[in-house]
């Protein structure tokens, strides 16, 4: 994770994110850097737009809702509407899992 971290520290300061600068940074964390790693994260955001990935990226509700009560006839139009968007919600994040696998 230490490598993804400093990819996105490099990012936000508006640096390069090369094998050079991504050593440094790793470096001065106190990491023992790897180079094939190094190397295959910057061959992995070399065509990944950052800002769109951070943008699109799911965010986790921080509590867990409260039980709701069972739906009126009213109501299952909404739920309809819910499940499509969890489904569409469910196909953003096995595409950013892809993005995911490259890191773990």
């Amino acid at each position: 994770m230490e490598y993804v971290y400093a990819a996105m520290l490099l990012h936000k300061a508006g640096k390069e994110i090369n094998e050079e600068n991504l050593t440094q940074v790793l470096t001065a964390a106190g990491v023992n850097v790897d180079q094939v790693r190094v190397k295959a994260l910057v061959a992995s955001l070399a065509e990944v737009d950052i800002e769109e990935a951070i943008k699109s990226a799911p965010t986790f509700a921080a509590a867990p809702a409260a039980a709701a009560p069972a739906p009126t006839a009213e109501e299952k139009p909404a739920e309809e509407e819910k499940k499509k968007e969890e489904e569409e919600k469910a196909k953003e994040e096995e595409a950013l899992e892809g993005l995911g696998a490259l890191f773990g």
